[in-house]
């Protein structure tokens, strides 16, 4: 007997006519769920944990309002039939969409405000987070968004940041977190996130008396000072890393889970890449607190308790 799950998910309901209340609400929220609609009433996902969490739920409220559901598994009957399901989940059509978007974003670049750039650029790496979430089968359009995302991060950033450090191509040595205690930090002006998080991490896991510099001009470091995030300094981009996530690796905290999904948000708001779920949100939480204040060491006081907030969710184990 094979104990092979079944390949799909099927929701079938029921819902009375006189709650078109209800009818909209559950379409609503099985549409950013991914579902896809076989007709009237009658929805497929691929078969997971969370799609039958996600058809549960539905469920239970068309229960509620009088409704009948059925939730049913599946194997299709042919590799044509399978396909024509999959197709279902087509997100070819939003991800040119969301790619639109970036290009008209990066043609108006030079005629925004940096905080509008950024507001708009976190705009579409919410809506691209949302596809990616739903996007079951994904092909070559995943990638072209991903590059894409990337082309318009590099060009907002040339645009407002052009001092942003060029990786360097070499190893990177491990470092003694006592060797670094009570030091002066320096990095450029004007905190944006890699610089922000960076200057969070040195204070609560490598030398938690640091104390700060904020270059206007990179020449200007003091010799004494542990140079972080622009050329030259002792820390900054390597390889496929941001600043980040090289001083993680230095000080050897890489088995650090809430170090590590930090990063990848820090590296996907620094140079793109995979979007992350709560990316949108951070950035414009920091681009609001980058307009409030304008002193550096302020701004740092104000991200701290949000990047405290992100480390401790990032640290407790989620269910798949």
């Amino acid at each position: 007997m094979s104990t092979k799950a079944a390949a799909w998910l099927l929701l079938v309901t029921n819902l009375p006519g006189r709650n078109p209340t209800l009818r909209m609400r559950v379409w609503r929220a099985l549409k950013a769920a991914g579902g896809g609609l076989l007709r009237d009433g009658v929805y497929v996902l691929p078969n997971s944990a969370s799609a039958r969490r996600v058809f549960q739920e539905q469920g239970a409220e068309i229960r509620e309002g009088g409704g009948l559901v059925h939730i049913l598994t599946f194997d299709a009957d042919s590799e044509e039939q399978n396909a024509t399901l999959a197709a279902l989940f087509d997100r070819t059509t939003e991800y040119r969409e969301a790619v639109s978007s970036l290009e008209a974003l990066k043609r108006e670049i030079p005629r925004v405000r940096e905080a509008e750039a950024r507001q708009r650029l976190s705009a579409v790496s919410r809506e691209v987070s949302a596809i990616l979430a739903r996007d079951f089968f994904p092909g070559k359009s995943r990638g072209q968004i991903e590059g894409a995302l990337a082309d318009a991060e590099e060009a907002l950033n040339a645009r407002f940041a052009p001092d942003e450090p060029h990786a360097a191509h070499r190893r990177i040595p491990r470092r003694v977190r006592k060797d670094f205690r009570a030091r002066t930090w320096a990095t450029r002006e004007h905190l944006w996130v890699d610089r922000v998080a960076c200057a969070w991490l040195i204070r609560r896991f490598i030398d938690p008396q640091a104390k700060f510099l904020w270059l206007k001009r990179i020449k200007d470091c003091p010799k004494r000072a542990v140079g972080f995030d622009f050329d030259g300094a002792e820390f900054s981009h390597v390889d496929a890393k941001v600043t980040f996530e090289v001083l993680v690796a230095s000080f050897e905290l890489e088995q650090d889970s809430g170090l590590t999904q930090l990063g990848a948000l820090v590296h996907h708001l620094d140079t793109g890449g995979i979007p992350i779920a709560e990316g949108a949100g951070f950035a414009a939480v920091m681009t609001g607190a980058r307009l409030l204040y304008k002193d550096d060491d302020d701004l740092l006081k104000a991200m701290t308790p949000v990047l405290d907030s992100l480390y401790a969710a990032y640290s407790v184990p989620h269910e798949s």
